[in-house]
């Protein structure tokens, strides 16, 4: 149902499901949920890569859990919306940087598993569907992460239309940062994993942070003041100095091998 492998510095969680193309259950989510946690606290991690088996990504909501919850009372809905929503946020605050590693289609809640990763690289032959609307329901547990990844005039359209769109129009409203012909996904992802690796762990997890809280923020004398703070602070610490130093002497910082 799910994978988890660590190789060096990058960790790989895949989704393990490809007879229902991936989609996510009751069971699944806390899984995802965990594993994430898990990692994202191990020091010697520096990046998680998430990727699927099968022709699809992510499908979103198994149909087996769906008929179960068509009979669920208001408050086993929000249940099960919370753990949807844990598993979101589990991702996106994840401490280490994430990429989702899209070799097929993704619909409804497999968007926001996209959207909550760090960076998206996808192959040209995916596809995306934001299909909620069709069944009278709305994307509403996922809608932070789309919306901060698309954008809010993309969001409209494809969170009301429920069109079909393809990996070329997802990079082009910004949700992907990637798209790559067949044969090259493994060689962009392992790039862009390695280059996570090999950046500053602490400067890379203060990094993410700074960009979830600067992203949209008016620009205020406080807020000039936090980045002011954050800048000092950081070239203040160890691996700020030790980065620094490395630079100007012309050699490998310390959290990198010798080799």
């Amino acid at each position: 149902m799910l994978q988890t492998d660590v190789s060096g510095a990058i960790a790989t969680i895949t989704l393990d499901r490809p007879e229902v193309r991936n989609a996510f259950n009751d069971e699944l989510i806390p899984m995802v949920t965990a594993a994430f946690r898990d990692l994202g606290g191990r020091d010697a991690v520096r990046c998680i890569v998430l990727a699927a088996k099968g022709p699809a990504f992510c499908a979103g909501a198994d149909l087996n859990w769906m008929k179960r919850m068509a009979d669920y009372t208001r408050e086993e809905n929000l249940a099960d919306a919370a753990a949807l929503a844990e598993m979101l946020r589990a991702v996106y605050e994840c401490p280490k940087p994430t990429i989702a590693k899209v070799q097929g289609d993704v619909y409804a809640g497999g968007t926001g598993l996209v959207a909550a990763c760090d960076i998206a690289v996808a192959m040209d032959t995916a596809h995306f569907c934001l299909s909620e609307t069709r069944l009278g329901l709305i994307p509403a547990t996922i809608s932070p992460y789309v919306i901060r990844a698309m954008g809010a005039r993309a969001a409209h359209r494809y969170f009301l239309s429920a069109e079909r769109f393809t990996a070329a129009e997802a990079h082009r409203i910004g949700f992907l940062h990637e798209v790559v012909s067949s044969g090259h996904l493994e060689t962009k992802v392992a790039e862009i994993a390695n280059a996570l690796a090999s950046a500053g762990p602490a400067a890379v997890r203060a990094c993410k942070k700074l960009v979830q809280d600067v992203a949209g923020r008016e620009i205020t004398p406080e807020l000039v003041a936090m980045t002011v703070a954050g800048i000092a602070d950081i070239r203040a610490t160890p691996e700020g100095r030790e980065g620094v130093q490395s630079f100007l002497q012309k050699r490998k910082p310390n959290w990198l091998p010798e080799s």
